[in-house]
């Protein structure tokens, strides 16, 4: 058993794992206001940067694409060198890369900085749930849970809040680059606490990368990921879905591959075993479509109040608060309160009222055209961002709920390469949901903002087929409550802690 696991309450080494939960929650914070900070900003960027259509896809693209292809990767580095300190050497990447972010002094640079960003937070993000994972006991697992989810609807909504008011404030006539600066104090802090606090844990007999995975993963989620994200750009060329048919048996090929390493007892990339825990596999297949789905709203969302309704980029990110602090609400009691008592339940209960909330939206949208308020947008705020923290942190729980301590890094990682890729997958699906709506509209429906609010309501029916189908996969999760307190999960640890430095 973990050491940090035997910490009597109200001890020091109790005291130490719940300041060791705020650094790395700080960093999950860090990775989810980076990945939206920069969209706010976009113009004052392509203004002073003189920067070309393309190179703001990249700008905006690139972080998402590392991020993606990296993670699973990520996740098995903690398990093999030490998630301390993998988690220590990202976070010092991931400050140097924003401090070069704004430093940059010409597009290329921009784009080469936010692509470190992104693999230095595909290093860093999986430690995260590790390091939770290993340190803190089965029946703490919803109050830290419900941090993290609380953690996860701040960082969501504040991201644009933080750029609209930076680059409007525009600190020391500096512009856009405060939103990438503001990171450095924040991971100087972090390292420096990180260093102190947290303990160092890896598996015991992880003890090899797997380059040849990591190529073949990183070649599949490339040949995926790559076109969705430029395919609209360039028109949907051939090559765009050729690569995509391609990943599929590259990806075939990758799972042969880990299967002939297990088999010759070498260390995989991924633990193929994790797939015969029910919770894992069933989970794994509802983050997909979740956020399939939560991808392609977000993104839709976002372009609706900022072209569609014409709001500014503050006005639109302070709207946009509610949502995230209901689900922060709303995570710390699903996680405290109601999945303890009802289990999955809570889960299939906060897909049927996200989906009360996307018909919400739709009536909203369709009836007010260009003139909704945001008064009139609060009430499906609040119950969208109360249904998302029924799902978010409970889904997270119970992917993670039965995962051998040993292969925490590579579950995590995995966990969160499929979260990313349906992300992906769903701002895809944007060019054929929303995209094609406004660009089959006349020009004065665009100019008018109204192509845009047609393109939303069109985008939602999409969105509420897929938490349908969220829905419908839930059921293949188990049904059983969480482990009772004093209950070990299933599958036993024997992690190698080490003593803090």
């Amino acid at each position: 058993m973990n050491a940090a696991q035997e910490a009597p309450p109200g001890s020091a080494e109790d005291r130490r794992r719940w300041i060791a939960l705020a650094v790395v929650l700080t960093a999950s914070l860090l990775d989810l206001v980076d990945a939206t900070i920069v969209n706010v900003a976009i113009p004052t960027v392509q203004r002073d940067l003189d920067a070309s259509y393309s190179a703001i896809q990249w700008i905006t693209g690139g972080y998402t694409l590392a991020f993606a292809v990296g993670l699973i990767t990520g996740g098995r580095l903690g398990d093999i060198w030490g998630r301390k300190r993998v988690f220590q050497l990202s976070m010092l990447g991931f400050t140097v890369a924003s401090a070069l972010s704004g430093l940059a002094m010409g597009p290329e640079m921009l784009i080469g900085a936010r692509i470190l960003q992104g693999v230095m937070a595909a290093m860093m993000v999986p430690q995260v749930l590790s390091i939770i994972h290993v340190t803190f006991r089965p029946e703490e697992s919803g109050k830290v849970y419900g941090l993290f989810g609380a953690i996860s609807g701040i960082g969501a909504v504040s991201g644009p809040v933080i750029g609209a008011l930076l680059v409007q404030w525009d600190l020391f006539g500096l512009g856009w680059r405060p939103i990438f600066l503001i990171n450095l104090p924040i991971g100087i802090v972090g390292l420096i606490m990180g260093q102190r606090y947290l303990t160092e844990s890896k598996a015991p007999h992880a003890v090899r990368l797997d380059l040849v995975g990591v190529a073949l993963a990183s070649l599949s989620l490339l040949l995926l990921v790559y076109p969705l994200t430029q395919g609209r750009e360039a028109d949907w060329p051939a090559w765009s879905f050729v690569a995509m048919v391609a990943s599929v048996p590259t990806f075939v090929v990758f799972v042969l591959h880990q299967r002939a390493r297990i088999r010759a007892r070498s260390t995989p990339l991924i633990e193929l075993s994790l797939f015969r825990i029910k919770s894992f596999a069933a989970g794994i297949a509802v983050q997909l479509t979740f956020g399939t789905t939560f991808g392609l709203f977000s993104l839709t969302g976002a372009l609706y109040m900022q072209i569609g309704l014409g709001w500014s980029a503050v006005h639109a990110a302070l709207t946009s608060l509610l949502f995230g602090a209901t689900m922060a609400v709303s995570t710390n009691v699903a996680m405290r309160k109601l999945m303890p008592r009802f289990g999955r339940t809570v889960l299939q209960a906060g897909a049927l009222l996200m989906i009360a909330g996307l018909f919400g939206y739709y009536w909203v949208a369709d009836a007010q055209a260009i003139g909704a308020t945001s008064w009139e947008l609060a009430p499906v705020l609040v119950v969208a961002g109360w249904a998302l923290g029924m799902i978010m942190a409970p889904l997270t729980s119970a992917v993670l709920a039965n995962v051998p301590f040993e292969h925490a890094g590579s579950a995590s990682g995995l966990t969160n390469t499929v979260n990313q890729m349906g992300m992906a997958i769903g701002l895809g699906l944007a060019s054929v949901a929303y995209f094609d709506v406004v660009d089959g509209a006349t020009a004065a429906e665009r100019s008018s903002g109204a192509a845009f609010v047609d393109g939303f309501t069109n985008s939602l029916w999409w969105a509420i087929g897929g938490m349908v189908l969220a829905f419908l996969l839930m059921f293949a999760l188990p049904s059983t409550k969480p482990a009772a307190p004093g209950v070990e999960p299933e599958t036993a640890s024997d992690d190698v802690a080490e003593p803090a430095r």
